[in-house]
């Protein structure tokens, strides 16, 4: 017997597909299609299981209610069903409520898509949404399918009253929740082949942001966000278009179809291969900017309601009459300043009360340093000041290189600060070449991250001490970290060897800052020679004098440059990382065997170089 929802994923997918261009168009609109078709055949599911169970159909005190995506009504082509039944026990005896749940599930099973299902009496919804955080968010967005659709509404409006009432416990909850994530996931704006819907600035971020605004500690963000997430959900369609499945991961099967149908492939390009590599980088080049928008949405709104619950109190306390200092009002917030014109309040570096950002063109370096040295996120409104500062790329002195430099030291706070400054386009004002490499991904299989990314997880590797144990005075340790920040600057489309295209950029933007010709001229060979060793490693023996040699004379016969070599040649492998589809091959990445391998070739190029400076 034919059922109401027969065949509903080959429907779903044909009201999704492209216009005749092979362009995908209108995808809030084809999602508002795809679920109305779902509602109307789930409606007439349920009323069909209803009239085959006769007598002994309920008339009220059960009800079918959708989670998810749908509730959200951002249902994809392929994506899968989260439905819930909700029964009053008073209502209807538990030998009904199993007898309708098989003849709803069953046919739901065989329509094609994947099923999440469950029954539960309203207590048994409370209890699981108090206890399991992801079960709680999933049930702020609740949609009234079919059945009892006010128990479901009651059911509903319970649960989010519990959950703004355990706002303030389940706050660090959600926010702990969400770092684990990224640290299983990544960031979207970096990864050449992303989870956008579990990475940061991905579509589970959307519904963060959605269950702190429900919670009533902030307001969500509209506008370029709103626009951002409608974006992504594009996206999402498109992937699933390409794999004919549910799946949120854009694997390079699927990267060259779905840019395709994000229009950015160029037909004008004759080479097959070359049109179809650019239009990857320019979709991940996009994907890039949408995740940050919702990356820092969720980040900006998480800190406004960290800083509603703290400023909660009433405006008057009982205690407070008798604090003389206070006169009996409340206290003004406190400023901890831990650099010239940047203060720490709240957990956050924040810009001193008075300081104009118009006026101060150095001002985002200090905020940066004072953040990174206090591992301190900044404040989403002193990010958005930090935007008016009059940053000139060609206005540097000896304080703000060495603070530019001070920067680059700060290790894993580097990454964080510099995602921050990179979202309102400062790295940009300093070093405009980052534009060029910003946010592309990098066609080495080898490569997890963008560009930029890689450059600032390699530089953020480097260390003070030099593999003979010794530590790099601050004129050598300035030069292995300007390498690190610009290794792989050459990397533009259309170039093939980026190390040398790398070498011609360096001098042009060191000069422009200011450091001495020396450092300059030693940073310049670090870029063009960064692959060098590890091409010697693979190809040549340790015991042939010549190579050795050879290698030695790269680096002007000096140890000191070899040293930096070797550091940077084992943070440049250590960076790179394998993702599902990905592999790494005996050239490149940083396991036992190949660090044994790159070690012995330094050490005896290091020992030749010594032999030649006797």
């Amino acid at each position: 017997m034919a059922s109401a929802v027969d065949g509903l994923k080959t429907r779903l997918v044909a009201v999704s597909q492209p216009d005749d261009d092979g362009v995908y168009r209108n995808g809030a609109a084809k999602r508002a299609k795809r679920v109305e078709i779902v509602l109307e055949s789930l409606k007439q599911l349920w009323h069909d299981s209803l009239e085959s169970m006769g007598s002994d159909a309920p008339d009220h005190g059960i009800g079918l209610a959708a989670v998810g995506s749908l509730a959200r009504r951002q249902i994809g082509p392929c994506s899968d069903l989260d439905l819930v039944i909700i029964y009053d026990p008073h209502a209807i005896n538990d030998h009904n409520v199993t007898t309708l749940a098989d003849k709803l599930w069953y046919p739901l099973w065989d329509s094609g898509l994947d099923l999440d299902h469950s029954v539960r009496t309203r207590q048994q919804c409370e209890a699981v949404t108090d206890s399991d955080l992801p079960a709680a968010m999933g049930w702020l967005d609740v949609l009234p399918v079919a059945g009892d659709t006010e128990l479901i509404r009651r059911t509903a409006d319970s649960i989010r009253e519990r959950w703004r009432k355990a706002a303030r416990k389940r706050l660090p909850e959600l926010t702990d929740s969400a770092k684990q994530r990224f640290d299983r996931f990544g960031q979207l704006p970096y990864l050449n082949q992303p989870d956008i819907k579990e990475a940061r600035g991905g579509l589970r971020d959307t519904v963060l942001v959605s269950a702190l605004a429900t919670s009533w500690l902030a307001d969500r963000p509209h506008g370029s966000y709103d626009d951002a997430v409608e974006h992504l959900l594009d996206v999402r369609d498109c992937i699933h278009l390409a794999a004919n499945k549910d799946t949120n991961l854009l694997l390079p099967a699927y990267q060259v179809d779905v840019a395709r149908m994000m229009g950015l492939s160029d037909p004008t390009i004759p080479d097959e291969d070359q049109r179809a590599a650019e239009s990857i980088e320019n979709m991940q080049t996009i994907l890039a900017r949408y995740g940050r928008r919702i990356a820092f949405a969720l980040d900006s709104t998480a800190s406004r309601a960290a800083h509603s619950l703290t400023h909660e109190q009433p405006r008057f306390s009982f205690f407070q009459i008798f604090q003389p200092r206070g006169g009996g009002r409340r206290e003004a917030p406190t400023f901890d300043v831990i650099a010239p014109d940047v203060a720490r309040h709240e957990g956050e570096a924040v810009l001193a009360p008075g300081v104009d950002p118009s006026k101060d063109g150095t001002l985002a370096l200090r905020v940066a340093v004072a953040a990174a040295e206090n591992d301190l996120p900044i404040a989403p409104g002193t990010l958005a000041n930090l935007k008016r500062c009059p940053i000139h790329d060609r206005d540097w002195d000896a304080d703000s290189r060495a603070a530019f430099v001070r920067l680059l030291a700060t290790g894993s706070a580097l990454l964080r600060v510099w995602e921050e400054l990179d979202f309102v386009d400062i790295p940009g004002h300093w070093i405009p070449e980052w534009l060029g490499i910003r946010n592309r991904p990098s066609v080495s299989a080898a490569h997890r991250y963008t560009i930029d990314r890689h450059m600032l997880e390699v530089t953020a590797r480097l260390e003070r001490t030099s593999p003979t144990g010794e530590r790099y005075d601050d004129e050598h340790y300035t030069v292995l970290l300007m390498a690190g920040i610009l290794h792989d600057i050459g990397k533009r489309p259309r170039i093939s060897d980026h190390a040398a295209e790398g070498a011609r950029h360096v001098p042009v933007i060191m000069k422009r800052m200011g450091f001495p010709q020396e450092q300059i001229d030693m940073t310049t060979t670090l870029v063009r020679e960064h692959l060098t060793l590890s091409d010697f490693a693979s190809s040549k023996s340790p015991d042939d004098d010549a190579a050795v040699s050879e290698l030695a004379a790269r680096l002007g016969n000096d140890p000191i440059m070899l040293d930096m070599l070797f550091d940077l040649t084992r943070a440049d492998g250590s960076s790179l990382g394998a993702t599902a589809g990905e592999t790494i091959t005996k050239k490149y990445g940083w396991s036992k065997w190949r660090a044994a391998l790159v070690g012995a070739m330094y050490s005896a190029a290091r020992a030749a170089a010594v032999r030649a400076k006797a």
